[in-house]
């Protein structure tokens, strides 16, 4: 067995400094699922990041069978409880209705497939609020996750699970969903890489198509990692249309890890660098990082400009406010009724969180005109992007990720007694974010900052559709610049339970 100095340093490594040292003996596939079982039993019950484990099949599947030729071969894995289903195992999307079911998936979803023959073993699953429909990851039925870089604040939502577990060292990559920047605010959240790929890029079928409606036109799946070319080695291995999948970007010649090896050229970058976007303030922190990040960017050679895009100059009317509200919410009582018709279980409020169940039943009450509406908005945004990137002459735009630093557990994001349609945390946290779900580009959280007190704070690029080799490029001279720490700030093993314990 591994001694503790040669598990930590396996756990420290990245995915792909994983993989090669299983590729070389130094360390078997056992001992690599028992490296990540081991970390995940002395820190889960402190961040409550894993709620499903299935370390005890992976550790006999990696001794009976070979770890395989796969790029990844034998690296321990972590699915978000979302989206990503594997055969015979619990998925219950962070709800109550599916885990008081025992709802369990009969098979391998596309992507889970592709991170099967990438060599990735399972060992788990990670917690997600309920249906991913919120910015934090404070689930009723799992209980909050904590962020591992203080355990009083939120890890943001939707891949708030996975990004606690990546942080925290127990795994060094993590599935994630991304509809509106869940892989991209809770990487900012807990200092890692977050890239959400181009629409098409990865898969979401065989269950789920562009074609089901607003949402599931805007999910995108892929992982969170701790070092740039992790999120282009891993996004090689699973990238490419799945199971009835319409949408199919652009290909390169060469791998995203190859082209992320590669100089970028000097590009033209916009910056936006305002205190406030609509009726949104910018804290100081994100607003720092963001600048610093713009003249590091410079440093490099890269033409840097301070603009305001439309979508962010544009302050929305009720009218699209409420188009907006109809989409989403159409989408949650489209949810109820796909969980209905999969499970044949029938559901009532008493099955659901209170937000949950507001948004069904508004869901419910707006008409067909009001979800075309809805899409009509969406179609506009979207287009209003795709008009800017051709006209304007930028090759990437620079944000903060988000506007908030980490905020506080416990502060929920709605009231039981008078749940809100559209939370207002998760409407806050996801306004740099969610655009680039609805035009379909690329773009990349980079753990590039801190608060005065030591929170992690990302800046977030953004490319044109089909372009995430240029971001990989221009995140890994980032990456070499200014590297950033792969470690946690707090003591996770000594820390004690605290009220917000997880409900199993």
């Amino acid at each position: 067995m591994l001694g503790h100095k040669r598990v930590n340093e396996f756990l420290a490594a990245d995915a792909t400094g994983q993989a090669e040292l299983i590729r070389t003996g130094q360390v078997s596939p056992r001992e690599a699922v028992q490296a990540a079982a081991d970390r995940i039993a002395e820190t889960n019950p402190v961040v409550n990041a894993v709620i499903h484990e299935w370390v005890d099949r992976a550790a006999d599947e990696a001794t009976r069978n070979a770890p395989g030729d796969g790029p990844f071969a034998g690296v321990p894995l972590l699915l978000k409880d979302s989206l990503c289903h594997t055969a015979g195992d619990p998925h219950t999307e962070g709800s109550q209705a599916l885990k008081s079911i025992g709802w369990r998936e009969p098979a391998d979803c596309d992507l889970a497939a592709r991170f099967r023959t990438a060599g990735f073993r399972f060992i788990g699953k990670t917690n997600t609020p309920e249906f991913a429909g919120i910015g934090t990851t404070e689930p009723t039925a799992y209980g909050a996750t904590r962020n591992p870089w203080d355990l009083s604040r939120s890890v943001g939502g939707s891949s708030g699970g996975s990004a606690a577990a990546v942080a925290s060292h127990m795994v060094a990559a993590a599935h994630g969903t991304d509809a509106s920047g869940s892989i991209r605010i809770p990487a900012s959240m807990c200092g890692l890489v977050g890239l959400k790929p181009s629409r098409g890029r990865t898969p979401i079928g065989p269950d789920w198509s562009e074609s089901m409606g607003p949402v599931p036109a805007r999910y995108v799946q892929h992982v969170l990692t701790r070092s740039v070319r992790d999120a282009a080695g891993i996004l090689d291995a699973i990238a490419g249309p799945g199971t009835g999948q319409f949408c199919d970007p652009p290909s390169y010649e060469q791998s995203f890890a190859a082209a992320m090896r590669q100089p970028p050229g000097r590009l033209r970058i916009a910056y936006y660098d305002e205190p406030v976007v609509g009726d949104v303030r910018v804290a100081e922190g994100p607003r720092r990082v963001a600048l610093e990040t713009a003249r590091r960017l410079q440093e490099l050679g890269h033409t840097v400009e301070p603009t305001q895009p439309p979508w962010f100059s544009e302050v929305p009317s009720n009218d699209d406010a409420y188009s907006a509200r109809a989409a989403v919410s159409s989408a949650f009582s489209w949810m109820l009724e796909y969980w209905t018709k999969r499970t044949g279980h029938v559901f009532s409020a008493d099955d659901f969180e209170p937000y949950t169940w507001a948004m069904i039943q508004d869901g419910r009450s707006m008409s067909a005109t009001s979800l075309l509406n809805g899409m009509e908005w969406i179609k506009d945004v979207g287009l209003s992007v795709a008009r800017w990137w051709a006209t304007s002459g930028y090759d990437a735009l620079l944000t903060p990720t988000t506007p908030l630093p980490p905020p506080q557990l416990g502060d929920a994001p709605y009231s039981d007694d008078n749940p809100s349609l559209l939370d207002d945390r998760t409407r806050t946290l996801v306004t740099f974010t969610y655009w680039c779900n609805i035009s379909g580009d690329p773009a990349i959280s980079l753990p590039l900052g801190q608060t005065a007190d030591g929170l992690p704070i990302g800046a977030q690029l953004a490319a044109p559709y089909g372009h995430e080799a240029r971001l990989l490029q221009v995140a890994a001279q980032l990456e070499h610049a200014a590297p950033w720490s792969h470690g946690v700030a707090t003591d996770l093993a000594a820390a004690p339970a605290d009220p917000l314990s997880p409900q199993r």
